[in-house]
């Protein structure tokens, strides 16, 4: 039953607060045993990876992907499945707070612990949010997943089809003796094009931050190590021999190989002058992006609300560029005492509302209907008028017509002319 709820949406009220809410009463999950697809397998040997080699994913909100890589016999990762996300909930931008809906953005570790084979989202694992840059900077959440169902509350959510596959890539490199595997997610592909698309965002800086983790996995094809320090993300860097990394303290003095900081340096070279191209052509409008935790914690104070029952719009407000709020007009119906309640009252407005507009339509409809009446009468009384002063005139143009003497016909008149002419001519 509770499997059914949560694909039908039913479980909403929860999920408005705590992210996709992932308790179950499932006993048995026969779709977390189910193997690769044959064609997967046969691809992964041609690439050459064995079934149970490390593995990685990769998020792109924009392009809506989520990429598995997998180790091969070399070490380095290569991608060999590429998935359509079905889902995922809030615009561009990393998460902030409890309820804002957004889906994470950054770099995550899920250890087997987080796999749910008895989900009630088919099957589902959580990526680990907050993870140690979250906390740092004070960014609050629970139950931040990769799931099926295709229903998604600041979750990335996919079809079950696609889970089973993208589940089975995790277990069987658990299996292989793997212990955590990172999930990368970005905003979109870090490229110069996007970055320069993005540049006036209010997310920018956090994004420039992450583009340096995604550079490294473009040069080195291996996952990079991810520490944190001075409430910031570092990547690849080794601190000295009895120093850690505080992920709100300074960070250590720290080393890179050469190699890897040569190849960095020239990656970058490559991209500023990629970047400085992109700035001056002509470029896909941007997405929309949250506006920081202001947004945040008014889609956050939403959520609250609507957990709570009451009524709100059926989506969540969005924080334009000025500082006003765009909301939706229909609104909401959440299932509780204060929520019929506040559509009960919303619902006897709505009919005074219509009882009077009914009023008023009435007087004017009898309005005009009676100037109407009034117009036919008076057109009726002067058509009468006119048709008896018509009579009037009548026996006055017969008379008339009468008493005009009538005049000879033209060959008569003429002959009587000629008759008088020639009686004077011979004394007639």
């Amino acid at each position: 039953m509770f499997t059914k709820l949560a694909r039908t949406g039913l479980l909403i009220a929860a999920l408005g607060v705590a992210g996709c809410n992932d308790s179950s009463m499932k006993n048995f999950a026969p779709e977390a045993s189910k193997p690769l697809p044959d064609k997967i397998l046969a691809d992964m040997k041609a690439k050459g990876m064995i079934r149970t080699s490390s593995v990685m994913a990769r998020i792109f909100k924009e392009e809506g992907k989520l990429e598995i890589w997998k180790a091969k016999t070399t070490g380095r990762y290569e991608m060999v499945a590429s998935y359509d996300i079905c889902k995922w909930s809030g615009k561009l931008g990393p998460k902030y707070t409890e309820g804002d809906r957004q889906a994470p953005e950054g770099f995550y570790t899920v250890r087997p612990s987080q796999m749910n084979p008895r989900s009630n989202y088919h099957l589902s694992f959580n990526i680990g949010y907050p993870n140690a840059y979250d906390r740092a900077n004070g960014r609050t959440g629970a139950n931040l997943m990769v799931h099926g169902a295709c229903s998604s509350s600041g979750c990335y959510s996919m079809t079950d089809p696609q889970i089973e596959q993208i589940y089975a890539f995790g277990r069987d490199a658990f299996q292989g003796g793997q212990t955590e595997f990172q999930i990368q997610a970005f905003p979109f592909r870090m490229t110069a094009a996007n970055m320069a698309r993005y540049r006036n965002d209010p997310n920018y800086e956090f994004w420039k931050m992450l583009k340096v983790g995604y550079d490294n996995f473009e040069i080195t094809k291996v996952p990079p190590k991810v520490d944190v320090c001075d409430k910031r993300y570092v990547f690849n860097q080794v601190a000295p021999e009895g120093t850690t990394f505080d992920p709100t303290g300074a960070c250590p003095a720290t080393t890179q190989p050469d190699s890897l900081k040569s190849a960095l340096n020239a990656y970058q070279s490559s991209y500023d002058a990629a970047f400085t191209g992109a700035v001056k052509a002509s470029v896909p409008a941007p997405k929309p992006t949250i506006a920081g935790i202001k947004e945040a914690s008014i889609v956050s104070d939403w959520s609250k609300r609507r957990a709570r029952g009451e009524r709100v719009p059926i989506e969540p407000p969005s924080l334009n560029s000025d500082g006003t709020l765009t909301e939706t007009a229909r609104m909401g119906r959440i299932d509780s005492p204060a929520g019929r309640k506040m559509a009960a009252l919303d619902a006897e407005k709505e009919a005074k509302r219509k009882a009077e507009e009914q009023r008023v339509a009435a007087i004017e409809a009898a309005k005009a209907a009676k100037a109407q009446a009034l117009a036919e009468k008076q057109a009726a009384k002067a058509q009468a008028l006119a048709e008896k002063e018509a009579a009037k005139q009548q026996p006055v143009a017969t008379a008339s017509v009468e008493a005009a003497p009538a005049e000879p016909p033209a060959d008569e008149s003429r002959m009587s002319k000629i008759k008088n002419k020639l009686l004077g001519m011979f004394g007639g």
